[in-house]
């Protein structure tokens, strides 16, 4: 059989959708499968350097399609740029997918399985959509949709007639799976699958031995730490009055890396407050993910909890990779929260919290041996349910057994494939 996945990032991109398909298709690539990729020619944060049209990474087939360049600047050039892949996708499909095809449809750009559904059923495909993203949901809940309710009314519904008609609809929560449920998808075609993150890849940096602690001037310091996109789904003022809280206590700092739409406003609040103990940085190379990861002492990971049911942050994993515990600013009873209450890998805030937030920051810089058992709990809880390895196993049977429960003609192809 072949494996083709859908998603406008792809590597060497490090935004989030692009690792997890990057990791996918690079492992099921390992395994002996047969992997393509259709994504487009730009990186998440470099829409002006184009990547090669086509090329074979990793034994997995790139190829990428020429789209426009508009970036994420602006909401108009980002929707030219949105339709752009979605056109080039469907051409693609068309003329690619084989009978038997696996055909992975992820969720960037928004609503893409709506453009890939047709080539792929005409064509012989099997369609399965990886909803990473839950759209038009989180357009909807973020008032982006305000002006045009209707049309956020006529996404939804074009949405759900793309999940009820894939072959599989995978959901990385189980609140986001219910909801679609509650909205008619069928139950037989619902799975679950966990985001993860790569335990071999990020791996705990012991402070002492973390060449970045050292040189950001943090050896003796208690780092709190935000690490990805500041993005318009997160929330930032309860970290930032509570940094305000904390700003006269010389042995605790707070480090933010990355960046994205909320960034400007989070620099300009910071500077309006006058926090010296608030550093900027931006995200590090990927080979030096685990040592970035590894310089705060405590990290934070936040969500509007409207968005619950929209969105899980994928940072999560890879803090439970790099054996540090969360701090989750957010809704109490959301997915994240109830991982770090059930596992005691980190402590839940709720929106609004500030004095709450600097009161265990404090208590937490004053007892290291409890910061670093929740660390090795977090690190023992990734191994044991969100690690890498297994995910790919979960897959690979997954993608198995659409094949062989495949129709009659689409089983003869893929026999004959597989003794060719």
């Amino acid at each position: 059989m072949r494996t083709i996945f859908v998603n406008r990032y792809f590597h060497p991109d490090q935004s989030a959708t692009s690792r997890m398909v990057s990791a996918l298709a690079f492992g099921l690539a390992r395994q002996g499968g047969k992997v393509a990729v259709v994504a487009s020619r730009t990186r998440h944060d470099q829409a002006d350097v184009p990547l090669a049209g086509r090329e074979t990474c990793s034994g997995v087939d790139v190829v990428r399609l020429s789209t426009s360049r508009f970036g994420r600047g602006t909401l108009p050039g980002r929707a030219i740029d949105y339709l752009s892949f979605h056109l080039a996708a469907f051409g693609w499909l068309i003329r690619n997918v084989r009978r038997g095809d696996v055909v992975v449809v992820c969720t960037d750009p928004p609503l893409i399985s709506l453009g890939c559904a047709l080539p792929i059923r005409l064509r012989g495909g099997e369609m399965v959509n990886w909803v990473m993203d839950l759209f038009p949901e989180t357009a909807i809940e973020l008032g982006l949709f305000s002006r045009a309710p209707v049309l956020g009314r006529l996404a939804a519904w074009l949405r759900d007639r793309s999940v009820a008609r894939a072959r599989l609809t995978i959901c990385p929560t189980e609140r986001m799976a219910d909801y679609l449920l509650t909205r008619g998808a069928p139950a037989d075609r619902m799975r679950v699958l966990h985001h993860w993150s790569d335990a071999a890849e990020i791996r705990p940096v012991p402070r002492d031995e973390n060449p970045l602690r050292t040189a950001w001037d943090y050896t003796h310091k208690f780092v709190v730490g935000y690490s990805g996109n500041f993005g318009r789904a997160h929330e930032f003022a309860t970290l930032i009055e509570a940094a305000t809280l904390l700003q006269d206590r010389q042995d605790i700092r707070f480090l933010m890396v990355g960046g994205g739409h909320k960034l400007a406003s989070v620099q300009g609040a910071v500077r309006e407050r006058g926090l010296a103990n608030v550093t900027f940085k931006p995200l590090q190379p990927a080979e030096q993910l685990a040592e970035s990861l590894g310089v705060p002492d405590l990290h934070v990971v936040s969500l509007l909890p409207r968005l619950e049911h929209c969105i899980i942050p994928s940072k999560f994993y890879g803090i439970l990779a790099a054996g540090r515990p969360t701090l989750f600013i957010g809704d109490p009873k959301g997915s994240v929260a109830a991982v770090i209450d059930a596992e005691g890998c980190g402590v839940n805030i709720a929106i609004g919290e500030a004095e709450r937030l600097a009161r265990t920051i404090a208590e937490l810089a004053a007892s290291p041996e409890r910061v670093v058992a929740m660390g090795e709990t977090a690190r023992a809880v990734l191994e044991a349910d969100y690690a890498y390895d297994r995910a790919l196993a979960t897959w690979r049977v997954l993608l198995r057994d659409l094949a062989e429960a495949a129709p009659a003609p689409a089983r003869a192809v893929l026999l004959e494939q597989e003794t060719s």
